[in-house]
């Protein structure tokens, strides 16, 4: 038979339940426990910090990544052959996940701060290795198909650096109260000596994050050059059917100095533009001629061509999500909209004086213009009465003769080289992916008198960004969006800057100080006071024979119900004084 003295019954601690409850289910006080968490649990910790590190990275690359969903969407379309916006089920599933994830890292939290032992519940253990399982394939997938945008990473911090610091400094401060709730608890001098000395070295650590920052933001506004100059890609796809004619007149309506556009060749020697190899995407093909449908686009005729619509597939598919904002009379002039011929696309620039580049590509081998498609595209440029000088030309083969049979051309070059292999063969112009060039690259190219345009460009920080950098010109699918950006979204002198990282570095400092101090200050008070401390929560139990956790939970639960139901009388009636003494001391025998 147990002997025992009766328990006390104590409020109910609303807030804590729910935190152990969320966590491990530990729901009922006699479940909890403030002893040591096991190895086991402390490893599973680790997991969850892991896993929460590696969802912020991939979130905040999927949050970057923004500028480029569309050239994300169109790789998804090659593999599968149908169109659809494959950015929304990954952006959902990783909203889902890190706010899962994150959930759980201020739970654990919470049990550090209020001295609680870890135990994650198996469900969630599930939950945290799916989400890592599940984060580690997308992170080695976009590695594999993707791989060039993860150097949108390094390049947005140039635009959120200096803010992230101060995020993450504000971050660590706040994390410093439980670090000194955690080394005045402590009894163990070593175990109190490490902690401070791993919390101080990561904080000081961010201190000097500043001296690795880099940004062209950073900067003496006299010095900023000025608005890069914006080409429409295709147009302007968001808001017309690229490479339309109506793209490209929206294009001009917002204040665009250039044109770009995808150039093939028709069977009869017609250069029109389209930017797939096959129909199927931007036409009804499906309907006009449906045996056709895997054909390339160069192999039809110029006749058939105009028999396609280039404009219904986009108020049906909607993909950029800027149809609802449409005029009725913009959607009756998408509806009829046709494959665009290049001598039109010419034309109408020549009329706006508007600079014109496009990538041509070159047809198939069996294709009767496969020798020929230099000469044909020239031959369609001169026959539009285009002036040259508004030319981009950006094949690199037969260059020297197109030099001479149309010398004013603006050459172009698409692949990286020096300057000064740029001038050894006549090139003026660079026309590169906004990851290929460094700011450093930037400024030499603009020493040498190369005029550098980078593609593509939607999003206002980027375009921010390259503009500090001094980059002349930019092509974007977004120019209504930038045209509304007429500054930098932030720029910053340097000694401003070095005010700001010294003085949030300061704030913090004394914040943790103060809170050391504070915390030190509350415990020595505290033992000083001679109250011997102990938690109501935690029900003592002292055997002569000590028994295993499971059995001792299992009297734990008798003892409280046992009492429940039998009706126990007040804290007053049952317990003198020193109740609490006789109570630990004397122990249950049997």
């Amino acid at each position: 038979m147990v002997k025992h003295q009766p328990l006390q019954v104590y409020e109910r601690q609303l807030c804590l339940s729910c935190i152990t409850g969320l966590y491990g289910c530990r729901w009922k006080r006699y479940q909890r426990s403030h002893d040591d968490t096991t190895k086991w649990e402390l490893l599973w910790s680790l997991i969850l910090l892991f896993t929460f590190s590696l969802l912020l990275v991939w979130f905040y690359f999927w949050w970057e990544a923004h500028n480029d969903y569309n050239e994300f969407n169109w790789f998804l379309y090659n593999c599968s052959g149908e169109w659809s916006d494959g950015t929304v089920p990954i952006l959902a599933a990783t909203a889902v996940g890190f706010t899962y994830i994150a959930f759980l890292m201020v739970l654990a939290l919470c049990h550090v701060a209020l001295g609680q032992q870890l135990n994650l519940h198996w469900l969630h253990k599930i939950g945290v290795t799916a989400a890592l399982l599940t984060t580690t394939v997308g992170v080695i997938s976009v590695n594999q198909t993707w791989g060039q945008e993860w150097d949108v990473v390094p390049i947005s911090l140039q635009a959120t650096g200096p803010f992230l610091h101060i995020g993450a400094l504000a971050a660590v401060t706040a994390l410093s109260w439980i670090v000194a709730v955690q080394v005045a608890r402590a009894e163990k001098t070593m175990f109190q000596v490490a902690v401070v000395l791993l919390y101080l070295s990561v904080l000081l650590g961010l201190y000097m994050v500043p001296l690795y920052i880099t940004s062209p933001c950073i900067m003496d506004p006299n010095a900023l050059k000025q608005r890069p100059d914006v080409i429409g890609h295709q147009g302007a796809p968001m808001l017309a059917p690229e490479n339309t004619l109506w793209s490209f007149q929206r294009a001009l309506q917002m204040d665009v100095t250039g044109l770009e556009a995808d150039v093939a060749i028709s069977v009869d020697g017609v250069p029109f533009l389209m930017h797939d190899h096959t129909l199927r995407r931007t036409t009804d093909i499906e309907n006009v001629f449906p045996d056709r449908q895997m054909q390339d686009a160069s192999f039809f005729n110029w006749t058939d061509l105009q028999q396609l619509n280039a404009g219904k597939w986009f108020l049906k598919e909607d993909p950029f999500w800027t149809v609802h904002g449409l005029s009725p009379r913009e959607r009756s002039l998408i509806a009829n909209q046709s494959v665009c011929s290049l001598e039109q696309l010419l034309k109408l620039a020549s009329y706006h004086n508007s600079t014109v580049v496009f990538w041509l590509r070159r047809p198939p081998p069996t294709h009767p213009c496969y020798h020929s498609w230099i000469n044909d595209t020239l031959q369609a440029v001169q026959q539009s009465g285009v002036p040259q000088s508004l030319v981009m030309w950006t094949p690199d083969e037969h260059r020297a003769q197109v030099r001479q049979l149309a010398p004013a051309l603006i050459q172009t070059s698409v692949k990286k080289r020096s300057p000064q292999s740029l001038q050894q063969y006549g090139i003026s112009r660079l026309l590169l992916r906004y990851n290929q060039a460094s700011t450093e690259e930037i400024g030499n190219f603009s020493q040498s008198n190369i005029n550098l345009t980078l593609y593509t460009i939607n999003e206002p920080w980027l375009y921010s960004v390259l503009w500090c950098s001094g980059v002349s010109s930019v092509s974007s699918e977004a120019s209504h969006i930038l045209k509304k950006v007429s500054y930098p979204i932030w720029l910053m002198r340097p000694h401003e800057y070095c005010l700001m990282w010294v003085s949030v570095d300061l704030i913090s400092f004394a914040a943790v100080i103060g809170i050391f101090i504070f915390q030190n200050y509350h415990v020595i008070r505290y033992r000083m006071s001679g109250m011997r401390s102990y938690n109501p929560e935690q029900i003592m139990l002292s055997a002569a024979v000590r028994r295993s956790s499971r059995d001792l939970n299992v009297m734990k639960e008798k003892l409280i119900f046992s009492e429940v139901g039998n009706g126990v009388g007040g804290a007053d009636e049952h317990y003198p004084d020193d109740s609490y003494d006789y109570y630990a001391n004397q122990g249950i025998s049997q």
